[in-house]
């Protein structure tokens, strides 16, 4: 498959991709003095949606393209100048911000749980907090499309899935969700952009209007035949089911590739077309599902006989649960000077308020398994763990002293799909039901092992 790299629409500078409040606080901390002080901040859910099991990380090779292009461009300084946004000396700093500090992640297409540190942030207060938005921005997009698009790669089974939610969503948001979607286990998308900038495989035949604009239904057939070929797919729904089979099946033979249902009752559609395939001599041609599918009515359809489906709108919205609900707080911070003019030593904080508290201190994950190598827990520590021989460390490098060393671009998408299947492996198989449950696994904080 050819990829083609980015263009210059899609390499603008993030830096305005931002809450007016991240300057603020950065004016005035540049006057108290703490804006230079060193600075933790972790991304973490405190809750997975109603009822999730798991949730899966994605949009991380995004978001170090945005870090690596969050820049404060001539056009920005005047912009937030001339609006009074921000004073001269704020001006001034912004105008040389570069995030020169360290991140680490979990890495993309892994598994999370509640308390999970899925992203940690490491540099003075003034870098890190100016890269709250635009993280929690991509993150809370991509980690909930995934999440989501896992359970309907699940439900499907063994059966592909097309991504076609683009015109559901924003035009940009298409795009994520599409790399999203593919990170989780779908097998292509709709969406052409998605193709160009990431590489995802892409397909696509007909639409009903192209039906609709022939003068019948056989001269559309004929016509997408001979401009597609025979392995093609014929969009069977618009008029009469049964007779745009036969109709399919005569202009094509029996070598058309497959038909499209959109509509009407799928499973009794779809079993009365295998059936009248299989009698037209046409076993071969594959039936296509659409049409408002989510991964319930995808495992409801598991025992008809179809060969592939399509979803849009519930893969772009999450399915119900359009954000994963992702924070970026505060963990650890510098003490106000030096001790003995050694470095700072990083002293824990965290907010206390009612129904909102926070765990202080830069965390430590690792996933304890068990003998099978299935998933028992997710610890969490304040120091740097000591893993055991059946341990898996979470937190990879992402950034270094300002250089991205994560995956990006296709390679980290292909890395981070393969990642994904090996972490549902590791899972207990409860983790994998649809039903209303709680998290697969529990999350310790070690070392009083409370679990979240």
């Amino acid at each position: 498959m050819n990829h083609q790299p980015a263009t210059s629409s899609a390499a603008r500078g993030t830096a305005l991709l931002t809450d007016h409040y991240e300057l603020t606080m950065l004016q005035a901390s540049l006057r108290s003095g703490a804006a230079d002080r060193r600075a933790v901040f972790e991304v973490f859910a405190r809750h997975l949606p109603h009822g999730r099991r798991y949730g899966v990380v994605a949009g991380t090779g995004r978001l170090l393209d945005a870090v690596e292009r969050f820049r404060f461009g001539p056009a920005d300084l005047e912009f937030l100048g001339g609006a009074g946004i921000v004073d001269e000396p704020t001006l001034a700093f912004l105008e040389s911000y570069r995030f020169g500090g360290n991140i680490w992640g979990y890495p993309e297409g892994d598994c999370y749980f509640p308390g999970s540190p899925i992203l940690v942030v490491e540099g003075t207060f003034a870098e890190a907090v100016l890269l709250e938005t635009v993280t929690l921005s991509i993150l809370n997009h991509d980690c909930a499309i995934a999440s989501a698009a896992s359970r309907m790669v699940t439900a499907a089974g063994d059966r592909p899935l097309i991504e076609m939610g683009s015109r559901r969503t924003h035009e940009r948001a298409a795009v994520a969700s599409a790399r999203a979607a593919y990170i989780a286990g779908f097998a292509s998308t709709s969406n052409l952009r998605a193709r160009y900038e990431h590489g995802i495989p892409s397909a696509g035949t007909s639409a009903h209007a192209f039906t609709l604009v022939h003068d019948s239904e056989r001269h559309a057939f004929v016509t997408q035949l001979e401009a597609l070929g025979k392995g093609t797919t014929l969009l069977v729904d618009t008029y009469d089911v049964p007779r745009a089979v036969r109709t399919a099946v005569e202009v094509a033979g029996h070598d058309l590739g497959a038909v499209r249902i959109d509509s009407g009752d799928l499973p009794v559609l779809a079993r009365q077309v295998r059936v009248l395939l299989d009698e037209l001599g046409s076993e071969h041609t594959r039936i296509i599902l659409t049409g408002d599918l989510d991964e319930y009515s995808i495992a409801a359809l598991g025992a008809v006989p179809v060969d592939g489906y399509g979803v849009g709108t519930s893969l772009v919205t999450g399915s119900g649960a359009p954000t994963a609900a992702l924070v970026y707080k505060l963990v650890a911070r510098a003490s106000s000077s030096p001790e003995d003019g050694t470095e700072d030593v990083l002293e824990p904080v965290a907010k206390r308020s009612v129904g909102k508290p926070g765990r202080g201190g830069r965390k430590w994950a690792v996933r304890h398994r068990d003998q099978q190598g299935t998933a028992l827990s997710e610890r969490i520590s304040l120091s740097p763990p000591e893993p055991g021989p059946l341990d898996r460390d979470l937190l990879v490098p992402l950034v270094t002293d300002g250089r991205i060393v994560g995956p990006t671009g296709f390679p980290g998408v292909e890395a981070a799909r393969a990642r994904h299947q090996e972490a549902l492996a590791e899972l207990p198989p409860y983790a994998l039901q649809l039903s209303r449950g709680y998290p697969a696994i529990p999350t310790v904080f070690e070392p009083d092992g409370t679990e979240s």
